[in-house]
């Protein structure tokens, strides 16, 4: 059964903010005698244990050990987050680097993904994780380019302005007739329509018309339709810096959460989850620890913002994820402003 978190006055407002503060930076319980010294008003180590056990009584927070200081629980940091929290700003310099290294001059969608992924790693000391869809938007055009011996790349553009360039092994000695045929094969039965509906159709109908496409064409359109439709997911998950998760382990309770980490990025239904979480909200939303249905797992953070195509439709999201115990004042503003970069280069 949920739990209402209470309203609180100044004084325990100050008193969990300075618990929050403490645990966020070293990760170990924050006792009396510490807060006396850094609150900076009058209060004795006696007052503050009071109003540390009032807060405790309301679930805000808890003593991991006998005798020992507290640490927030998960509506604690809820609370502080959502009321306590003072969010940072990024400087200029910040802000050209995020777009800069994010840039699509010379990339590819997924390339651009991979690195925007990489930047949030890289800002938060966190994982950096980017979902994105598989496009159901129907093709416009395909087209086989030679890049060198024994390689091609298809050039795909859908109907809502997408392109996507992908790398295809092809038979040595391809002759450029050859991508000529398979180009205007593939694309008298790709354009109108999905990726997903043209590999039905045209998987039924490479047996019929292997007579009528020699051998190295239809080599080739058997690999440009193989690398297109792909696993025919629902969702792609690009993840950088999982290293990250293991720099800051404090003790084995830690570990045990990064581990869980780890399977849980695995969990490919955890993926889609997190893209209707995006779609579900606007800006930046942030899921903490038990109350994390995306993972279900307790003991770790998802901040995540989604990223809108030149429609304004959201088709992704970009995110950071990591133990409870990151920063959240620094890590919110990188996600949100990489969001509103990728959105841009998307349009």
């Amino acid at each position: 059964m949920s739990r209402t978190i209470p309203q609180l006055n100044a004084r325990s407002s100050d008193i969990l903010r300075q618990i929050v503060d403490g645990y966020l930076q070293t990760g170990e319980p924050v006792g009396s005698r510490t807060l006396s010294r850094t609150l900076g008003v009058e209060l004795s180590p006696a007052t503050i244990r009071n109003v540390m056990a009032d807060l405790q009584d309301a679930g805000l927070l808890f003593s991991p050990h006998a005798s020992a200081g507290r640490i927030p629980t998960d509506a604690g940091l809820r609370l502080f987050v959502d009321g306590l929290l003072e969010i940072g700003n990024l400087t200029e310099d910040e802000r050209v680097s995020i777009e800069a290294q994010c840039a699509t001059h010379g990339r590819s969608l997924q390339q651009t993904l991979s690195e925007a992924s990489r930047v949030l790693s890289g800002l938060s000391n966190c994982a950096g994780l980017v979902v994105a869809p598989t496009s159901d938007s129907p093709l416009r055009h395909i087209e086989f380019v030679s890049l060198a011996p024994g390689r091609a790349l298809v050039v795909l553009v859908t109907e809502d302005g997408s392109v996507e360039n992908r790398i295809v092994e092809v038979p040595h000695g391809m002759p450029a007739s050859a991508m000529v045929e398979a180009s205007n094969f593939l694309s008298a039965r790709m354009v109108g329509k999905t990726l997903e509906q043209a590999q039905r159709q045209i998987a039924a109908e490479l047996e019929t018309h292997r007579r009528d496409l020699d051998s190295l064409t239809h080599k080739l359109v058997e690999a440009g339709l193989a690398t297109a439709t792909g696993k025919g997911s629902a969702a792609a998950l690009i993840v950088s810096g999982t290293e990250r998760l293991l720099d800051d382990v404090q003790a084995v309770e830690d570990l045990e959460r990064v581990r869980t980490l780890y399977d849980a990025l695995d969990m490919k239904e955890s993926w889609v989850k997190l893209l209707d979480a995006a779609r579900s909200g606007e800006g930046v939303q942030i899921f903490i620890g038990s109350e994390n249905e995306l993972f279900s797992v307790a003991g770790c953070s998802v901040v995540v913002a989604p990223y809108r195509n030149a429609n304004q439709e959201i088709v992704g999201a970009v995110g950071v994820i990591g133990p409870t115990r990151i920063n959240y004042a620094r890590i919110i503003p990188v996600v949100d402003y990489t969001a509103q970069v990728v959105s841009r280069l998307m349009s």
